[in-house]
Formats: C-alpha cells, structure tokens, sequence
C-alpha cells in the first residue's frame, strides 16, 4: 500500500492527496491509552530534534518527531512539551518561545525540501487525533500549488503599509513586532491573523524579539477565545509558508454545510468587527520579563 500519492485534477487544477494508510494512525481521544508523545515513550519515535538532555533519556523540553503517517514526503511532529495536557494558552512564556524556535529550526533544515507548512490542531473538531499538544509540519513539493491566500492579498502592498481603509489603525491591534487583525473577508467566525510589522521575509527569518512578542501575542488570543467560548475550545491555526509569513487562528465553531462544500462560498456568520471589538476589549500587554518570571516558577513547580 502506498503511504500517499498526490493527484491532480486536470480540469480544475486542484490537488487531492491520496493516503489510505493515515486511516491506521493512532486515536487516543477519551480512552485510556499510552501516550506515544509522553515522557517514557521515546524509543517509539524518530527523534529529528531535540531541546534539553541526551537523545533517547526523558530529560527533554521538546522534540521533533518524524510523522509515522505521512502524506506528504516529508512531515514531522514537533512536541510542545513533556506535560500532556498544557499548551500554549497554559505553558509559560519562556516555553513557548521555544516552541517557536524550534518552528524557526525545523523550517530552515526543511526548506530545501519543499514548501514547509506547520498547522496546529486543539480538539476533536479540529482535526486532533492524539491530545498531547503538538503541532505538524508537512513538506509540500514545490509543482503542487498551496491555495492559500498571501498576506498582501487586499491588505498590505509591497511596501507593507497600509491602503485599504479597511484596516487602519482602529481595526488593527499593533504590537512590538506584530499586528493583530481580523479580514473584513474572514470565512470563520472569530478568525484572526497575525502578521509581522516587517514585509519581506518567510518564517525561517524570524527574529528573537519577534519570537519573545509572538510567545506572548498567540496565547493571549488563545486565552482571549478560551473566555469567549469555554476552555479547550477547538481551533486551528497555520503559518503561511512563503514570503511574508502570517499566523492564521482558526476557531472551529462552525461545521461547513453543502453549499459551502459544493460551492467554496464559504457563509460566515460572525461579524469580523464584533470579533476585533472582543479581542481589543480584553488585549492587554504585560510585563514581560515579570510575568515570564512567574509563569516559569509555576511551571517547574508544576513538573
């Protein structure tokens, strides 16, 4: 049996990925089983990469793994952290922003490759089969073409300033490194993306500061959406995979009906300002380097 194979639609120019083996991976859900991802289990995977202690001992703080059920030629599993339950919206600051170096690593060692795409599912509408936090990265060939909308679609021109009046300054939220905004098209109700303040440049350029503000940026949206709509709310995000990069947070509040399947016409029953109006209300930036500090010690007290 193959593992996949790519196949394109001749009329439409649309691909579709055939993988009959992924219908075999692993589904831990509600029962009871042992986590492969979960300190102890090291031996169960291909270990790519690595942050803290010796290859094999369970002295780690994050791992890549390679995808056991792949669908593209190359896919990893980067590990969140030893702790089956916390994620981003609950790991401490200096956690995430590892979380994202790793993102940076294992995007420049993977780039030659392909079109390096990582998405991130929470939950069982998300997509989730196995709960500890993960996130995914698919190698995509460079001939299959990705239908993703680029940042400067509508919003930004190439200069990356600001001309669609859409999106000025009360529409935007603006951090250090970022932007925070919601598309006047979003196709999901609570949709927001995140965007550096700097044009040009794909994920593996990220910089430190842009990975300290990120580290708190994402789990404020996150913790922002756990009070809208109840803790462990399901979601996806991805990162867009060629130059200027963007961070798109997806809630899964909505299942997509016939019309939209058949048609692509996506119906969005959710205001995209009334979603920016609710993050702005409740956006808050805070002392870093003192809420870093506190998060950490709660953390490792916690382990």
């Amino acid at each position: 049996m193959a593992e996949f194979e790519f196949l394109k639609n001749k009329k439409t120019g649309k691909w579709v990925i055939l993988a009959p083996r992924r219908s075999h991976r692993t589904n831990v859900g509600n029962v009871a089983q042992i986590c492969p991802f979960c300190p102890g289990q090291e031996a169960e995977n291909t270990e790519t990469y690595r942050i803290g202690g010796s290859k094999g001992d369970i002295n780690w703080q994050i791992r890549a793994l390679l995808n056991k059920y792949p669908f593209t030629p190359h896919q990893e599993l980067i590990i969140h952290s030893p702790d089956h339950h916390k994620n981003f919206d609950e790991l401490p600051a200096t956690q995430v922003e590892l979380i994202l170096k790793t993102y940076r690593n294992r995007f420049n060692a993977n780039r030659k490759h392909g079109q390096v795409y990582f998405f991130h599912n929470r939950g069982h509408e998300s997509g989730e089969s196995l709960p500890h936090p993960h996130t995914q990265i698919a190698v995509v060939p460079y001939h299959v073409k990705l239908d993703i909308t680029p940042l400067d679609t509508g919003i930004y021109h190439k200069k990356f300033k600001l001309f669609n009046k859409a999106y000025d300054k009360e529409k935007m939220l603006e951090t250090d490194q970022f932007f925070v905004f919601c598309p006047g098209t979003s196709e999901w109700p609570d949709e927001v993306w995140i965007a550096p303040r700097v044009d040009g440049c794909d994920f593996g350029q990220i910089t430190d500061n842009q990975v300290i503000d990120l580290a708190f940026v994402l789990p404020q949206i996150i913790r922002i959406f756990n009070h809208r709509h109840g803790a462990e709310f399901p979601f996806n995000f991805y990162i867009y995979p060629g130059r200027n990069w963007y961070l798109r947070l997806i809630p899964r509040l909505k299942i997509l009906g016939g019309f939209e399947l058949g048609t692509n016409i996506i119906v969005n029953s959710q205001k995209p300002q009334e979603t920016f109006a609710f993050i702005k209300e409740h956006f808050w930036k805070p002392d870093a380097e003192k809420i870093k500090a506190e998060q950490t010690a709660e953390y490792l007290r916690s382990v």
